[in-house]
């Protein structure tokens, strides 16, 4: 078996980690909104995608029918799809490895595998599966952590965890505008979901910049 570089092994413990510390959040989260503690983690373990998870729960907090949330959730686990489109034919993955990777295919898995595309397919694959197994075994535990210590936790924005999965994606992100065109896309990306903020439900601004990807591609 190929042996993990240590560039890959950095760049995807480190968003393993700080992303999976921020589940600590939506276990309390969920909590507050009436899940119990079980009930929280068995939706960790078995949705596990993040923004579909704070979407549902924040229905259900709002006073929400089930439907309701359900359907917000889905909404945005769209996403999850098209990024499976990505990485099947890179992953080449068979029989029951294929429902392990579907299960963690999601932002960061497939963020961390991407960026390491210069340094070839074995690097791509060795990003997915430890980012993607790394958030999940950590997002699970800081779940437990976050419904069990609910009362006592707070504000989880007082704890600056809803700064740190941002930051991580822009560190990665960033390396890869090597030059202005890129530059100009990613700008445009950002002004875009700004302006989509006040207007389309939370979490789906970042998905319409989309529009931005398809207008620069057409373009091209």
């Amino acid at each position: 078996m190929p042996r993990v570089s240590r560039r890959t092994l950095r760049d995807a413990l480190s968003v393993a980690v700080t992303v999976g510390a921020y589940g600590v959040a939506f276990g309390a989260a969920g909590v507050a909104a009436g899940f119990s503690v079980l009930q929280t983690c068995l939706f960790s373990l078995v949705t596990f995608t993040g923004a579909s998870q704070f979407a549902a729960v924040g229905v259900v907090a709002a006073g929400g029918a089930g439907l309701s949330a359900v359907v917000a959730a889905s909404l945005l686990s769209t996403r999850n799809a098209l990024y499976a489109l990505q990485m099947a034919p890179q992953l080449e993955v068979t029989g029951w490895r294929r429902i392990l990777a579907a299960q963690i295919t999601i932002d960061e898995s497939t963020n961390v595998a991407l960026a390491q595309a210069p340094h070839g397919p074995t690097a791509v694959r060795h990003g997915f599966w430890i980012t993607g197994s790394g958030v999940f075994v950590f997002w699970n535990i800081f779940t437990l952590l976050g419904a069990l210590g609910a009362k006592s936790l707070g504000n989880p924005a007082a704890w600056g965890l809803d700064a740190a999965v941002p930051a991580a994606f822009l560190g990665l992100l960033w390396p890869r505008l090597s030059d202005a065109r890129l530059r100009i896309i990613a700008v445009a990306a950002a002004f875009f979901a700004l302006v989509m903020t006040p207007i389309l439900p939370s979490g789906t601004p970042i998905i319409a910049t989309v529009v931005v990807a398809i207008a620069a591609g057409w373009r091209r």
